[in-house]
């Protein structure tokens, strides 16, 4: 009941001209969002690759609703893969389709996809595809199918999967292989439970089960992270949760996977002491960095994930 309240105020309106007028809310979203402009969220990544993190850049924004603002977010996506270049910083950028123009029109959408990877190809940088909710699941692939079918590579683009969807075993065999990478998710929506599985249990269940299938993929393809580190192995294991973490790390040494053959990837201001832990391992980390104007749905949705995030992200907050 919680999270679908949750998820319900992350596309209110109303809800989020309130709840970005409160200081306290951006006091408490500004630990988890590299503030609001390009310069701001190079400079987080600065930090993070100082430590020895690798990053991937988020504009946040989803949802245009004209033409002109999908060529509008377009630029601003092409300025931060010139920003990237410009600083030399270890790091890609992460995108969402309906941001582009996905739901407008396909024409346009693909038209915007395929600037950006031109330049991310330019500069031998990655875009990561997003995965949203399932009406734009889909299209989703069908777009990210369409690049690989002019002539992009996994080098330059790569996918998003939620475990919590009861499809996402056949879409990341289907889409092995042409060697996709992945992001690995748990999935931050309110679906229905024709889709989806509706219990922890089952998400987690399932996390695991592509996690192993990733791994035995990325053992027999040889994919390894970029010398430069900007391009992930197929495996990006996309949790804070220790359970998961520990699964992956007993599979890969159980199979012998090279710890250059997958990385863990965590959001920005979360279980730094996890980031770090593995970083010193050995293990690469990868950190996805959010930042823009655009913040109110990305955090609501993080707050829904769980309804314990609203405590989890209150401790966090007072937590160094």
């Amino acid at each position: 009941m919680l999270r679908s309240f949750l998820i319900y105020l992350s596309q209110a309106g109303w809800a989020q001209k309130m709840v970005t007028g409160w200081s306290f809310a951006w006091n408490v979203a500004s630990r988890f969002i590299a503030g609001e402009s390009t310069e701001e969220a190079i400079n987080v990544v600065k930090e993070l690759n100082a430590k020895g993190i690798n990053a991937t850049l988020d504009h946040l924004g989803e949802h245009t609703s004209t033409a002109d603002e999908a060529a509008e977010s377009t630029d601003e996506i092409l300025a931060i893969l010139d920003a990237i270049q410009e600083s030399g910083v270890r790091a890609g950028v992460s995108i969402k389709l309906t941001q582009i123009g996905m739901g407008l029109d396909t024409g346009i959408c693909q038209g915007n996809l395929r600037r950006i990877l031109d330049r991310a190809k330019e500069y031998k940088n990655f875009v990561r595809i997003d995965i949203e909710d399932t009406p734009y699941t889909d299209m989703t692939i069908a777009a990210y199918n369409a690049m690989l079918e002019i002539g992009f590579t996994p080098e330059t683009v790569g996918m998003a999967v939620q475990s919590y969807l009861f499809r996402a075993e056949d879409d990341v065999k289907k889409m092995l292989e042409n060697g996709t990478t992945f992001r690995l998710i748990k999935g931050a929506y309110k679906e229905p439970p024709e889709v989806a599985f509706p219990k922890k249990a089952d998400v987690d269940a399932n996390f695991d089960l592509l996690t192993k299938i990733l791994m035995d993929a990325s053992l027999e393809q040889g994919s390894t992270i970029s010398e430069d580190q900007r391009v992930p192995p197929i495996p990006a294991i996309a949790t804070q949760d220790d359970k998961r973490v520990e699964f992956a790390k007993q599979y890969a040494q159980k199979i012998g996977l090279d710890r250059n053959a997958f990385e863990f990837q965590m959001l920005h201001g979360i279980r730094r002491d996890l980031q770090m832990q593995l970083n010193e391992e050995g293990y690469k980390v990868r950190v996805y960095v959010p930042f823009g104007t655009q913040w109110y749905p990305y955090f609501m949705r993080r707050l829904a994930e769980r309804p314990a995030n609203l405590w989890f992200f209150m401790s966090n907050f007072f937590k160094k």
